[in-house]
């Protein structure tokens, strides 16, 4: 049995991750979270208290982290700023959260000589056209188009400069688009299924032709515990699960899924920077680590977090109405 330390486990893809951690290990976890409003304890409600342990904190705060590092084996870094409208709106939190916290990590792991496995997104990449039959790999240029995807990439160089420099004993992934429980309302998924819930017309950003790589949760987190345990130290894996829909398709497969006439939605006003096309080739991960997604049909995988939604109205419903008056300054 490990000590694992898990950041930002009280968001979206971090608690999916201490979940999977409970359900197929016997590791101990301790999840570090500021709570900000991404993060929820309630997504961690039901795990077994000798099994986790919550810490409320800040990466940032650089004795909490270092001694935290004291006493864990390995450290699987979520903890982000990470809606891109956000990041528009006010780009501050996420150069403290994504650079200056992940360097506070680092720091701690080159002190303690802990693994780290760092998260992060293929938004670093930049988008790929409509029409381009290429897949972002471990070797495509860095190409950030926001505020949030460009401090991403700056915690990846750090990582890299960290493991090259200091011998810190690290990996790196890059996942695209996450779907399933426990994710915020304002995320395009889970704010559709909840508009239909509520008896709200969906929403569809400009002509809906912007392509995502979608992948479950879940898959995400088998993915990850795949390299921490396996991954080549100071490599990069991507991780996905060939699940390219462009937003008009996946909003017309919820309604579908949920009763509805598939053509229920409102066009809105289309995102500022709208990248256009995410694809991940994840051929190193399924070649040298042996790994495949368990959820290779989009539709079954959808349906279930539907479900999810459905059965956990009480999770969700506090911050729905604030998510949409929020939006709705903005004619989205």
């Amino acid at each position: 049995m490990a000590n694992i330390l898990v950041t930002g486990g009280a968001g979206f893809i971090g608690s999916n991750f201490v979940h999977y951690l409970v359900n197929h290990t016997d590791h101990h976890v301790t999840v570090l979270d500021a709570l900000t409003y991404a993060g929820n304890l309630a997504s961690l409600a039901d795990l077994p208290e000798n099994r986790v342990t919550f810490v409320k904190g800040n990466i940032t705060d650089a004795p909490l982290v270092d001694e935290l590092f004291s006493r864990t084996d390995s450290v699987v870094h979520y903890a982000a700023e990470s809606h891109n409208d956000n990041s528009l709106h006010d780009p501050r939190p996420f150069l403290d959260t994504n650079i200056v916290g992940t360097f506070t990590l680092l720091e701690a792991a080159r002190k303690h000589d802990t693994r780290l496995h760092h998260i992060s997104t293929d938004e670093v990449y930049g988008d790929l056209e409509l029409d381009d039959p290429e897949r972002f790999t471990e070797s495509t240029p860095y190409n950030p188009s926001s505020p949030y995807s460009s401090t991403k990439a700056g915690s990846d160089l750090l990582v890299r400069a960290w493991v090259r420099s200091f011998g810190v004993r690290a990996t790196l992934s890059n996942c695209s688009n996450n779907y399933g429980p426990y994710q915020h309302v304002e995320k395009f998924i889970p704010r559709q299924i909840t508009n239909v819930i509520r008896g709200i017309q969906p929403k569809l950003y400009g002509a809906g032709e912007n392509v995502r790589d979608w992948i479950h949760a879940d898959d995400h987190s088998s993915a990850v515990l795949t390299i921490l345990d396996k991954g080549v130290l100071g490599e990069t894996y991507l991780i996905g699960a060939d699940g390219e829909r462009n937003n008009k398709d996946v909003i017309e497969l919820i309604l579908g899924l949920m009763g509805q006439p598939t053509d229920a939605y409102e066009h809105v006003t289309d995102r500022a920077g709208h990248d256009l096309r995410y694809a991940i080739d994840f051929t190193k991960l399924r070649t040298e680590l042996g790994w495949t997604p368990a959820y290779g049909d989009f539709e079954a995988g959808l349906a279930a977090t539907i479900q999810w939604y459905r059965d956990n109205e009480a999770w969700w419903a506090p911050a729905k109405d604030g998510v949409e008056a929020f939006y709705a300054t903005k004619g989205q």
